[in-house]
């Protein structure tokens, strides 16, 4: 799929998610693009906020934000959304100012200066208070600017806001495509090694027996990789399928890299797997013992190892003593030849998901195998919705819906018509499901915990207190699942444009209400032959969203709502308080 047609998908989805009418098609836009990096681990679990103000003469503006569970990373974004419908430049000034309307939003929220400006009643204010009490503690902080057009620049340059580094990124739809299509973009980064570590890298170097690569072998000093995370920060690791995760607590990969780092440095290279480099270019000159080696490289990308260098640098930053000098990180490294774009993304991809495949990368992806899983992407191959020529598609495995167009799209009619039988908005993931079946299983606390977490949750509920797995669900039970999920997905669209933030909390908690209320009577036969909510029953989800944000923001006691619908104690505090009536005449009620 090219950019164009992947552009054109993404408006087409923006669209599926909206109802009819609403002006919010930017907040949908935010929503899509941060869930998207959170997929692939460049985010933690996001949350829509929508502000736009004026503090005196500056203009602010936030779409959202994440923060991470240890609260020492945070990510903040701002849309450019404008729903072109075909590829469009957009001039660097815009963006650019875009990121200093956030940044100027994040600097009075460190300052402590932006929550006393916001009413007390505003979703945003607890957000502000809760970055004012974090700033102190933060190592990383991103602001992302997210466009449906084409930027040039894909960063700016580093900031500092109250003694943090910022850096500043742009993730427009050029860079999306590249990472939904998995050849992860590599910025045209280039490293002199005789600056960063003083001389040429010793390697062993293996011209290769093919076209596609050639392959090098060296050991990197730890000062020189921290220096190159810091130049270029989350850039380096693009085509790597993990982000950084916090060091913090006892357990994990990066807090053994950190105590390594901290207890035994010159034992780092013995103890550490290393890491592999994919590059465009290299170039050799004459290292400190006379032996060949590796002086310039171009278009690094690091695409196994960034929980590796990232601790490098956390590491050094949190604990200033830890000395770097006698810290070498072993190193291969795989020189593309290959001149073809097409191929060489696709092998870039390849080596990226091979080089991390002895690792977990997400618990989601691990069950794939697991037999309800299995189950339940055969019963969407043959299970047929009412009109007995379309079909929803359960994504077992990730990227299968888009491998299934490829291999059976093969020409416009015949991807045209796989379209209009399987469209993207019946896509549904195994993350999705999970958060689907545990809201209308009254526990939206599990769904506020972000989708890897209630996935976990969900997988625990499908195995019996004797280890062995509930029985697989039948066709009926596969109707039932999609009824839910419609329920939830046309409550989201209720929902969305109802209030300035933690739409997915609201989402989540009045699916659980109505459940509670009303599962035991809705007939989910006929939102399945339906495919979908009367208007009366919409209108009843409508009056309990407000009834249940009210009670969210009057339970949370000053908290963040997207940190207290978390809790367990939220949810019986939710689901235990007394809502008004549902309406008469709802046809679903039976």
């Amino acid at each position: 799929m090219d950019l164009a047609e992947f552009l054109r998908e993404t408006q087409a989805e923006v669209k599926t998610q909206m109802v009819d009418g609403s002006p919010f098609a930017e907040i949908v836009f935010s929503e899509i693009v941060m869930s998207h990096m959170a997929d692939i681990g460049m985010t933690f679990e996001p949350v829509v906020c929508h502000f736009q103000g004026r503090v005196g003469n500056a203009n602010l503006r936030l779409s959202g934000y994440a923060i991470s569970d240890d609260q020492d990373q945070l990510d903040l974004f701002v849309s450019l959304y404008d729903a072109v419908d075909a590829p469009t430049p957009i001039p660097d000034s815009d963006t650019k100012h875009a990121a200093e309307q956030c940044l100027r939003f994040l600097s009075l929220c460190a300052e402590g200066r932006m929550a006393q400006r916001l009413d007390p009643s505003s979703d945003v204010r607890s957000l502000a208070q809760t970055l004012q009490a974090i700033y102190d503690q933060l190592e990383q902080v991103r602001v992302f600017v997210l466009t449906d057009k084409v930027a040039k620049a894909k960063s700016f340059q580093t900031r500092e806001i109250g003694g943090k580094a910022v850096r500043l990124e742009v993730m427009d739809i050029e860079r999306l495509h590249r990472h939904w299509s998995e050849g992860k973009p590599r910025d045209e980064l280039v490293v002199d090694f005789s600056e960063v570590s003083g001389s040429p890298l010793p390697c062993v170097f293996v011209p290769g027996e093919s076209d596609d690569y050639d392959y090098a072998l060296t050991a990197i000093p730890g000062e020189a990789l921290r220096l190159l995370y810091e130049k270029f920060g989350a850039r380096l690791l693009e085509a790597n399928v993990r982000s950084f995760l916090s060091v913090k607590g006892s357990k994990g990969v990066n807090a053994g890299i950190q105590n390594t780092l901290r207890t035994a440095p010159g034992r780092f290279m013995a103890y550490n797997n290393g890491i592999v480099i994919v590059a465009d270019e290299l170039r050799f000159g004459q290292a400190q013992d006379s032996a060949t080696g590796i002086a310039w490289m171009k278009g690094l990308q690091i695409v196994n190892g960034g929980q590796t260098t990232a601790s490098l640098y956390f590491t050094k930053r949190r604990f200033p003593d830890t000395d770097l000098s006698q810290v070498r990180v072993a190193a291969k490294i795989i020189v593309m030849r290959t001149q073809d774009n097409v191929k060489e993304e696709a092998l870039v991809a390849d080596i990226s998901r091979f080089a991390n495949s002895q690792n977990a990368v997400r618990q989601s992806d691990l069950s794939a195998n697991k037999p309800f899983h299995v189950e339940v992407e055969r019963l969407s191959l043959t299970v047929f919705c009412p009109d007995g020529v379309s079909r929803w598609f359960y994504e077992r495995a990730a990227g299968s819906y888009s491998t299934m167009l490829a291999r059976e799209g093969s020409t416009p009619a015949k991807l045209r018509a796989l379209k209009d039988q399987i469209p993207p908005s019946r896509r549904i993931t195994k993350t999705d499901l999970a958060k689907y079946m545990n809201a209308w299983g009254e526990r939206p606390d599990f769904v506020s915990l972000g989708a890897q977490k209630n996935f976990d949750k969900f997988m625990d509920s499908l195995v019996a207190s004797d280890g062995t797995e509930v029985r697989l669900p039948t066709k009926e039970d596969y109707k039932a699942m999609i009824a839910k999920a419609k329920i939830f997905r046309d409550t989201q669209k209720l929902v969305r444009p109802m209030f300035q933030a933690f739409q997915a909390n609201v989402t989540a908690y009045v699916v659980a209400v109505l459940a509670n209320r009303l599962g035991k009577h809705i007939d989910l036969d006929r939102v399945w032959t339906r495919q979908g909510i009367s208007t009366q029953l919409a209108a009843q989800i409508a009056a309990w969203a407000r009834e249940v944000n009210d009670m969210l923001h009057r339970t949370a006691g000053g908290r963040m709502i997207s940190e207290w619908a978390k809790k367990p104690e939220c949810r019986d505090a939710v689901l235990g308080a007394t809502y008004s009536a549902p309406a008469e005449g709802i046809p679903e009620v039976r």
